[in-house]
């Protein structure tokens, strides 16, 4: 039982947040989805379902131990070799979450005498494993290129440099300028680290995210790549050359002492991954839905951002506020939701569109008449 004292700590600190306007409740999902990552409607694809329950019966539910006891199974070696063909890389490790990768990742990796360079507005898994990395953090504007190399070369250390950004951002839906920053590294012998969480499986000629659209791979030490949003799946794989991945296999903690994913979920990623790469017409559709959105919102009055994306923010600024908008358009049937501090800077609290291929242009219009009446 929670002594007094204790209690009277947790009563006060969820007042403050209530009076802020930043408390938090579970959500049944209901209407019609502008909120998830599932941009291409893999999480009940019926083939998806198929693998899973194969897989368990193949394999049973639990995996019994950490991959490095008993919980190693042929099908995570097959997904991890069938990811890394896929991504262009030698190796690929898969986590079970994708913070479970970054922040093993990040503490792995980034020693004491080492410097990591980090977009301001990275995720907060990036974030949190570079702080416990105790590697010494210099933080730059976002996306910003302007005076990054001089910065860099300016910044005296004994160990090692780092860059890490994610290459499509979760809360404000733009692209990182990946050229620029691999020219950046490669003139200043500055490791790169990319999370592709929001990319992966939608960009690139074979979908395997920005990178690969930039055509940057040689100039990537690291990316980390989400299988819980476009692969409609969950978890997450690091993707690089053969010696990283056997030194994430010996030395990544938060790998090392986690009891290996359900088995079966990498029969659903082997699926998953098979169809995007094959299925160009439902990414195709997915960036025409994309467009399309991005010039409704300029002719209904709205600010549309310069680059397409899946993700589009409303940015409202109250806190209170957004959460009126957003339950507004969730009881005219739509399921988006407001994004509020600390997820995002005081005074821009927004609503987060999240474009998916089974939104009809029908929707897509009957959405944003909604949402003009309700700002």
């Amino acid at each position: 039982m929670t002594d007094n004292i204790l209690r009277n700590r947790i009563l006060k600190e969820l007042a403050k947040i209530s009076e802020q306007g930043t408390l938090r409740k579970l959500c049944v999902p209901s209407g019609i989805d502008f909120s998830s990552n599932d941009y291409l409607c893999l999480a009940k694809d019926e083939r998806l379902k198929k693998a899973l329950i194969n897989g368990v019966k193949k394999e049973g539910i639990g995996s019994t131990a950490s991959r490095l006891l008993r919980g190693q199974r042929n099908c995570f070696s097959r997904v991890e070799k069938q990811f890394a063909n896929w991504k262009g890389t030698e190796g690929a490790l898969y986590f079970s979450t994708g913070y479970q990768a970054n922040i093993g990742l990040m503490q792995t990796f980034l020693g004491e005498n080492d410097v990591v360079f980090s977009d301001e507005l990275n995720h907060a898994s990036l974030i949190d494993g570079i702080r416990l990395s105790k590697a010494k953090k210099v933080i730059f504007s976002h996306c910003g290129t302007e005076s990054l190399e001089d910065l860099i070369n300016s910044t005296r250390t004994n160990g090692q440099k780092f860059l890490v950004t994610e290459s499509l951002f979760s809360m404000d839906g733009d692209v990182a300028p990946l050229e620029r920053y691999a020219q950046i590294c490669r003139n200043t012998n500055t490791n790169l680290i990319i999370d592709e969480a929001h990319a992966v499986g939608l960009y690139g000629k074979r979908g395997s995210g920005l990178i690969e659209e930039f055509g940057i791979d040689d100039d990537v030490f690291l990316s980390v790549n989400t299988a819980g949003k476009a692969l409609g799946v969950s978890g997450a794989f690091v993707a690089g050359d053969n010696l990283t991945i056997d030194y994430l296999v010996n030395k990544c903690r938060s790998f090392i002492f986690s009891t290996a994913p359900l088995p079966a979920i990498a029969d659903a990623l082997i699926t998953a991954i098979a169809i995007i790469e094959s299925e160009s017409d439902r990414r195709n559709l997915l960036k025409k839905i994309c467009r399309n959105f991005n010039n409704l919102l300029s002719e209904n009055g709205f600010d549309a951002p310069d680059t397409a994306t899946e993700i589009i923010p409303i940015v409202i600024g109250d806190s209170d506020e957004a959460v009126r908008v957003a339950k507004k358009m969730q009881d005219h049937g739509f399921d988006v939701r407001a994004i509020r501090p600390p997820t995002v800077a005081e005074g821009t609290s927004r609503l987060r569109i999240s474009l998916n291929v089974n939104l009809t242009e029908e929707i897509l219009k009957e959405f944003i008449g909604k949402l003009r009446e309700e700002i």
